[in-house]
Formats: C-alpha cells, sequence, structure tokens
C-alpha cells in the first residue's frame, strides 16, 4: 500500500485505478447493446410496414373490384327485367337469358356478391331504400317490404346498392 492509501482513521481509500481492459470492454458491451436495440426496432418497424403495404394493396384489389361489380349491377338488372318479360314463355330464348344471368350470378356470388332478399322481412333502412308506402291490414306499427321494385345487394357484407322497396304497415 502507498502512502496515500492510509489515512488517519485506519480505513484504507484506493485510488480509482481504472483497468484498462473492462472500461473498452464495457464500452463495446453497451455499443453493441445500442446497435442491437436498434436493429430490433427497423426490424419491427420493416416488419409493420410490410404488413401495411399487404393490407393497404388487398383493400385496393378489394375495392378495385367493387367497382367492376357495381358496374356490372345494370347488367343484372337487365337480366332481371328480361326474364320478368319471359315469364311463362317457353322458349329457347327464355331459356338462355335465364342460364346466362345464373352463369354471371353464380360467378360474382363466390366472389362475394349477395342478393338482398327483402319480401316479407321489416324495413331497415341500411340495406332498403323505400320509394313507395302503402297501408297495411294490420297497422301496428311495424314496416313491412311488400315489394322489391330494384334488387339490392351486398359485395362481401357490405352493402354495394340498397334495394329500392315499397313499404307497407
Amino acid at each position: 500500500m502507498s502512502d496515500e492509501a492510509v489515512q488517519g482513521d485506519g480505513v484504507a481509500e484506493f485510488e480509482d485505478v481504472a483497468t484498462p481492459g473492462l472500461d473498452e470492454r464495457s464500452e463495446a458491451e453497451v455499443q453493441r447493446d445500442e446497435y442491437l436495440d436498434a436493429l430490433q426496432r427497423l426490424q419491427a418497424d420493416f416488419e409493420n410496414y410490410r404488413k401495411r403495404v399487404a393490407r393497404s394493396s388487398e383493400e385496393s384489389a378489394s375495392r378495385a373490384a367493387s367497382d367492376v361489380v357495381a358496374k356490372l349491377l345494370p347488367v343484372i338488372d337487365a337480366f332481371d327485367l328480361a326474364r320478368d318479360h319471359f315469364t311463362g314463355l317457353d322458349s329457347e330464348e327464355a331459356r338462355a337469358l335465364d342460364q346466362t344471368r345464373g352463369l354471371l350470378l353464380d360467378a360474382l356470388a363466390k366472389e362475394g356478391l349477395e342478393r338482398i332478399d327483402a319480401v316479407g322481412v321489416a324495413f331497415d333502412p341500411q340495406i332498403h331504400d323505400a320509394v313507395a308506402h302503402v297501408a297495411g291490414e294490420h297497422d301496428d306499427g311495424d314496416q313491412v317490404i311488400d315489394e322489391v321494385l330494384r334488387a339490392g345487394y351486398r359485395w362481401k357484407g357490405a352493402v354495394l346498392r340498397p334495394a329500392m322497396v315499397r313499404v307497407m304497415g
């Protein structure tokens, strides 16, 4: 021990003598931990970015498909009107028209199009557009769909076009 190490009260105090390898190693460990933390954050940010881009791409594709189907609804309406016109006629044209309509609706149904069934159900302004009202036999306050004037459709659960209906009640 040196003279500096022994004090008057007998308590030994040692100078802070740095071990050269220890500080460099702990600094390297701290720097390593900082780099590792930065890398983990970067990986998490990239994973979040990848998920966000995938979700955005799916939404864009779904929106584009929905737009195409919305443009096909007048074609389906024309098939419905033609079918109503040919009701009761037993002709090759009527059967061909009905088959073509069925093929189109089946293909669109497989992709997520569903017709809103309305006759006899309670009026729901979320899926029905009431354009006429008639008094009902039992006017108990409930409004029930009496007739569908134009079919409504959902695309993958969301209302694409509300059903145009006549309400009774």
